[in-house]
């Protein structure tokens, strides 16, 4: 069962005393951050959060909910309607939470070939993981060439030559 917006917005309302929380649409539930730290989230119209040390403190008798199949438990939270509460939760979660992972840049720039002869430059090499650069503004608009089926072979995510 999916989680409705109503009941993110609802949540987030009640939150908005926290200070930065923001959300983010994963697989037709919410990913809750706090500071740009992942916190809990919205699954199956729950309010569940991480279980650090911090959250057992100031909530003993949560009980632990799988948000789906396969995850590891989180707290769910029961009492969404006091504002203060779950500003001093996020408050004291955050020191504990990890900090995010580096993000990977997934559009990759290339420059231009030096001379106009060379059809293709490779740019990165990585087992399966190619950036091709051609004279047109995007191999994938040469249909029919070379670069074009190198292209269509070789990436596996969204790459643009600039």
């Amino acid at each position: 069962m999916a989680s409705s917006k109503d009941y993110l917005e609802y949540v987030l309302e009640q939150l908005s005393e926290a200070g930065d929380v923001t959300s983010r649409a994963m697989m037709s539930e919410y990913i809750l951050y706090f500071r740009g730290k992942v916190i809990g989230g919205i699954y199956d119209n729950r309010f569940l959060v991480k279980p650090v040390q911090a959250a057992r403190n100031m909530m003993p008798d949560a009980p632990e909910e799988l948000p789906y199949d396969g995850a590891k438990p989180m707290l769910m939270v029961e009492n969404i309607e006091d504002r203060e509460f779950l500003k001093e939760l996020f408050e004291a979660m955050y020191d504990e939470l990890p900090a995010p992972k580096p993000k990977k840049e997934e559009i990759k720039k290339c420059s231009r070939p030096a001379k106009a002869d060379r059809e293709l430059i490779l740019v990165e090499k990585k087992f399966a993981d190619y950036v091709i650069c051609a004279k047109n503004p995007c191999p994938n608009e040469r249909t029919g060439t070379i670069s074009a089926i190198i292209f269509k072979l070789l990436t596996r995510r969204r790459y643009t030559c600039r």
